[in-house]
């Protein structure tokens, strides 16, 4: 997809339904081989620029038409297997998808997504954590796609399995205009709020994208101390919009930061982008102070350990080794070195991270 989508179409109205039916263009045409083959690239991507954990939004499951394949997580399994050829850890998020949105029967370019019911997701779950119950480099969890893909009636039995297990719990929320009008449409409730409704939050439940959110549903998030990704690089590509940070921040929720449509692979930038973004929302410049550090060492901790807790992991993997020597760095007082990694660096600084991923810990080249 990267550079594919960035030439206005035939129509003047580009947007993000328009960059989805591009991206199910693609998707129509993995194949096992194939999948395996793209993901192995953007794995080493991710591991070249500092990236030792990966959560994978894993949604194609079936052939093309629908049908399961004879090895129904051929698909899953080939994803894993290209991570730990990479040298990342993985946590699997087997997206749970039904319809096309409320009332809508899945479009064709959406079947290879689709389940017909809960035990079918449950099933294949099932499969995989007991493939990689001993294998410390993989974590299985779930995902229902989204309040649009998802019927509220499957969302308890997902969770509660979920919870049973204690496994991941990530959805997209509130990422599209459309995607609020519809879940109110149909349920008279914003997503959160649907998702606080039918016991779904608490403190394994990821919120990706959470650009469209009031600060009540942020004051819902922070209660069940959830979390939220915020995939900033594909959010304003997309045309998402930006989202309330310090709502989401006042309310007590953890943040984190995703790549999502890889349009760009540069997790600094991601993680940056959690206060940068926020000035351009709020006209203004440092919008949060920690009380007991600087706001560039609680963004280097949500790029990292937050990030790894919310994909199931209990720790960030160990260090990562940047260049001091970097022309970037070169003229950096020691005293603001973090500072000017996190809002001036990028990938060319990583030196080697087979051994970690992101910490707040920069090294010289030895």
């Amino acid at each position: 997809m990267r550079g594919r989508a960035q030439r206005r179409g035939p129509d003047a109205g580009d947007d993000f339904w328009s960059w989805r039916g591009q991206m199910y263009e693609v998707a129509r045409s993995l194949t096992p081989e194939s999948i395996r083959a793209i993901s192995r690239v953007a794995f080493r991507e991710l591991r070249l620029a500092g990236v030792r954990t990966v959560g994978e939004f894993h949604y194609v499951h079936h052939q093309p038409g629908g049908a399961p394949y004879a090895q129904r997580t051929l698909l899953a399994d080939a994803v894993i297997q290209a991570a730990k050829d990479e040298g990342l850890r993985i946590a699997l998020l087997r997206v749970a998808y039904h319809r096309a949105g409320p009332g809508r029967p899945a479009e064709p370019d959406q079947l290879r997504f689709c389940d017909p019911s809960v035990d079918d997701v449950l099933r294949d779950v099932d499969a995989l954590r007991t493939r990689y119950a001993d294998d410390p480099d993989v974590r299985i969890g779930l995902a229902p796609h989204s309040v649009r893909a998802v019927p509220p009636s499957w969302l308890a039995e997902l969770h509660d399995y979920a919870r049973a297990h204690a496994l991941p719990f990530h959805m997209h929320v509130a990422e599209q205009e459309r995607e609020v009008l519809e879940c109110v449409t149909e349920t008279g409730q914003r997503p959160v709020e649907l998702l606080a409704d039918r016991g779904v939050l608490d403190a394994r439940f990821v919120a990706v994208h959470a650009t469209q959110l009031l600060p009540h549903e942020a004051k819902l998030l922070g209660a069940a101390e959830a979390f939220a990704c915020i995939c900033p690089t594909t959010e304003r590509d997309l045309g998402d919009g930006l989202p309330d940070l310090t709502a989401l921040r006042d309310a007590g929720v953890r943040l984190c930061t995703g790549i999502d449509s890889h349009v760009v692979t540069d997790p600094f930038e991601e993680l940056r982008a959690l206060e940068t973004h926020e000035r351009l929302r709020t006209h203004r410049r440092v919008t949060f102070q920690p009380i007991a550090e600087s706001p560039s060492a609680q963004l280097w901790r949500e790029g990292s350990t937050l990030g790894a807790l919310a994909c199931g992991f209990a720790d960030a993997a160990g260090e990562v080794v940047l260049d001091r020597a970097h022309p970037s760095l070169a003229l950096v007082e020691e005293p603001y070195l973090l500072d000017a990694i996190v809002f001036g660096g990028g990938p060319g600084l990583v030196l080697a991270s087979s051994s970690g991923s992101l910490t707040a810990h920069a090294q010289r080249a030895t």
